[in-house]
C-alpha cells in the first residue's frame, strides 16, 4: 500500500511538473503615462493593449507568435517595407462598429478630414480596472463610446484572458456593451471583432489591386506581382478563400507561411453571442473580422440584424483568437475542440 502511494503521487507530480513545463508564465506589465498595456508570455512580448488619445479606439498591437512573428500589419503606426497602406483604422485586433445611432466608429482615424469628424465615433478608455500576471494573464478595462464631443452612448468593459503552451497562444475577450441613451446597431459590414493581417497572411490575387495611402495617394498592384502573400482562410463549413466571406461559421482561420513557419490565425466564436454563428467579413487583402450584425449585406438584403438597447439594457460579446505557428496549420478537428471548450465559457 505504501509503495502504490507513493508511486501515485509521484505520477501525480510528474504530471503537475509537465502540465506546468507547457504553460507559459503570462506577465502584465501596466505603463499608465503611456497608456498602455504589455503582455509577456514565457518572457517574450506578445501583445501590447495601446489607450493613447492619439487613436479613436483602443487596440491590441502588435499581436506576434511564439518565436516571435508579427501577424499584424505595421502601417500605419510601425510601418514595414511594402506594407499595403490602404484603410488607416485598420490598427492590430480591434473591437467597433460602422454604425452606432448614426455615427461611425469602425473607419474613424487621422485620416478623415476635420469637416466630417462630427460624423464618427470614439472609444475612449477611462481606467484599467484588473491587471494581473500568471499562467492565465488578465487585463480588464472601462471606457465610453461617445461622439465627438465626448458625450456617452455606451460604456463597455472588457476583459482579456492571455495564456499561452508550446507554439500556440490565446486571446480570450469578453466585452459587455451597456447603453447610457437608447442605442442603435443599425445593421452595417464593417463590424466587430477585426483584425489586420500581415503582409504575408494576405491572399495571393491575380486582379489588379487599388491601395490609398493617408493623403489618399493611389497605388496599383498588378495582379500576380505581388509574390508575398500567402495566406488562406477556412471556415467551420468548409468555405475556403474568397468564398469565406459573408457566410455564417463557428469559427474561421487563416493560414500561411511567415519565413519558414506554418502560421494560423482563428478566430472563435460563442453560442452566448448575437446572431451566433457568426458572419465572417474576411477579405483577401488581409481584413480578417467577425461580425454578426452586417447580416442585411451578406444576405443581399435577403434579412437583417439590428440591435437595440434601452438606456440600462446591456449586451455581451465573447470571442476567443488563437496565434499558431509550427510545422502545419491548424486543422479543422483541433479547432472544433477548441470552440467545443470555448463554448463553456
Amino acid at each position: 500500500m505504501a509503495k502504490s502511494w507513493i508511486l501515485t503521487c509521484c505520477l501525480l507530480a510528474a504530471a503537475a511538473t509537465t502540465a506546468s513545463a507547457q504553460d507559459a508564465e503570462v506577465t502584465i506589465k501596466r505603463n499608465d503615462q503611456q497608456k498602455k498595456v504589455d503582455v509577456m508570455i514565457g518572457g517574450e512580448p506578445f501583445t501590447t493593449f495601446m489607450y493613447p488619445d492619439t487613436l479613436e479606439k483602443p487596440t491590441l498591437y502588435p499581436i506576434a507568435t511564439a518565436n516571435g512573428t508579427t501577424i499584424t500589419r505595421g502601417f500605419p503606426l510601425n510601418p514595414k517595407p511594402g506594407d499595403p497602406t490602404d484603410h488607416p483604422h485598420h490598427i492590430g485586433l480591434w473591437f467597433n462598429f460602422e454604425n452606432l445611432n448614426g455615427l461611425d466608429f469602425w473607419n474613424n482615424s487621422y485620416a478623415i478630414p476635420p469637416a466630417k469628424k462630427d460624423q464618427y465615433g470614439w472609444i475612449r478608455t477611462q481606467k484599467i480596472t484588473e491587471a494581473k500576471s500568471g499562467r492565465k494573464g488578465i487585463l480588464a478595462y472601462m471606457a465610453n463610446w461617445t461622439d465627438k464631443a465626448g458625450d456617452v452612448i455606451l460604456t463597455e468593459n472588457t476583459r482579456y484572458e492571455f495564456s499561452g503552451i508550446n507554439g500556440q497562444r490565446i486571446i480570450d475577450r469578453v466585452t459587455t456593451l451597456k447603453a447610457v441613451k437608447k442605442a442603435v446597431f443599425n445593421d452595417a459590414k464593417d463590424g466587430m471583432l477585426g483584425l489586420r493581417l500581415a503582409h504575408e497572411l494576405q491572399m495571393p490575387t491575380t486582379k489588379d489591386e487599388k491601395f490609398a495611402d493617408s493623403k489618399g495617394i493611389v497605388t496599383v498592384v498588378k495582379g500576380g506581382t505581388d509574390k508575398v502573400p500567402t495566406g488562406m482562410y477556412r471556415t467551420s463549413e468548409g468555405k475556403m478563400g474568397d468564398a469565406a466571406w459573408s457566410t455564417r461559421g463557428v469559427w474561421c482561420e487563416v493560414y500561411g507561411k511567415m519565413g519558414n513557419d506554418s502560421v494560423t490565425v482563428a478566430m472563435i466564436d460563442h453560442p452566448g453571442n448575437p446572431n451566433y454563428p457568426t458572419f465572417w467579413h474576411a477579405r483577401g487583402y488581409g481584413l480578417f473580422a467577425a461580425n454578426p450584425l452586417g447580416e442585411k449585406i451578406f444576405t443581399n438584403g435577403a434579412s437583417a440584424k439590428n440591435l437595440t438597447l434601452e438606456p440600462g439594457q446591456s449586451v455581451t460579446f465573447k470571442y476567443r483568437v488563437i496565434v499558431s505557428n509550427g510545422n502545419r496549420a491548424l486543422t479543422p478537428t483541433q479547432l472544433n475542440a477548441e470552440a467545443k471548450s470555448f463554448a463553456k465559457k
